[in-house]
């Protein structure tokens, strides 16, 4: 392999890796890769610690050097796919878009097509050699709101070191299925639940994960909140919010059962029972241009159901004399 088929990372072992396997530290360190791309590497002798080749196995030191030498992209082989895009901007190096509900951002198992991955092919063809399309971050299928995407090497590795230094704010609004009246933090790792695979919880082995949120308005029974992501663990926020015993109305895999405050009108028993997805929208998302260096921020309305979810808790409070 040439020296310029690779992109060097180079970073010290952080206090919360001490002791970690090699294999471990790295995915942890390094989350927008997978552990066995990882795993491969090591194998590949891409990876060193203090300047030596070692393996998966070996115990890692805080403040120790290593060096990973990722490998260039093997074009996708994922088809493009004419799905109509809510460009909120462009230019030459990144796109940013409103995805919308229901839109898987990557192909996967019971999702090989049809995603945004596929869209943005057929929008800028050249996107196919990049990784994942040049997508950074993704959310849920089911959640809504802005995505930054890169279109040249250049910006896919600086928006991923802005990601790895919280260096981008992403801001959500979320209706819970609680009344609270402050907000708080939530610093508790999340790692894959112990016996559904396909379920997220926080976990002592799994990654740091940190959410912010405060409450932006009260109503009987729900809240409609504010969160600010310091990390981007999968389900992060609908993990957190359920732990805190806040589930978010509407998720069918971390909400509970559907939560009518009493004497409740007709037309909030009809919103609520209709709204059969997380209330979770991307609303805010603010970088530094990976190029110019110019400081950009986007902020994009609820879409129309959460709105009107929103709309029907109002005048459900006002009704009830809620403030």
């Amino acid at each position: 392999m040439q020296q310029d088929e690779l992109t060097q990372i180079k970073e010290a072992i952080p206090e919360n890796c001490n002791g970690f396997r090699l294999d471990k530290a790295l995915a942890t360190m390094f989350d927008q890769y997978s552990r066995s791309a990882i795993q491969q590497w090591i194998k590949e002798g891409l990876v060193t610690l203090d300047g030596q080749i070692e393996g998966q196995k070996t115990r890692v030191r805080e403040g120790q050097s290593v060096v990973v030498n990722v490998p260039a992209p093997v074009a996708t082989d994922s088809q493009a796919q004419e799905i109509p895009l809510d460009l909120v901007y462009q230019d030459e190096d990144i796109v940013v878009i409103n995805k919308p509900a229901g839109l898987v951002v990557h192909p996967g198992t019971g999702n090989p097509d049809g995603t945004l991955l596929n869209a943005l092919l057929h929008f800028d063809e050249s996107l196919s050699i990049l990784p994942r399309a040049g997508i950074v971050h993704r959310i849920d299928k089911e959640t809504t709101g802005l995505l930054v995407i890169a279109r040249n090497d250049r910006s896919l590795k600086r928006l991923v070191e802005a990601m790895q230094k919280k260096q981008v704010r992403r801001e959500y609004l979320a209706v819970i299925s609680s009344r609270i009246v402050a907000g708080g933090t939530i610093d508790a790792p999340i790692g894959r639940h112990s016996r559904d695979r396909t379920r997220m919880a926080v976990s002592e082995r799994g990654k740091p994960a940190v959410t912010h949120y405060r409450v932006e308005e009260k109503f009987r029974a729900h809240s409609l909140i504010r969160v600010i992501l310091e990390t981007g663990r999968t389900h992060q926020i609908r993990v957190h919010m359920s732990w805190k015993g806040h589930p978010i109305t509407g998720d069918p895999v971390y909400g509970k059962r559907l939560h009518v405050p009493p004497a409740s009108s007709e037309k909030l028993v009809k919103t609520l029972r209709a709204f059969k997805r997380q209330a979770l929208h991307a609303e805010t998302l603010a970088l530094h241009h990976p190029v110019s260096g110019e400081l950009l921020s986007w902020t994009v309305p609820m879409p129309s159901d959460m709105r009107a979810l929103v709309d029907a808790l109002r005048e459900d409070a006002q009704e009830h004399a809620i403030t």
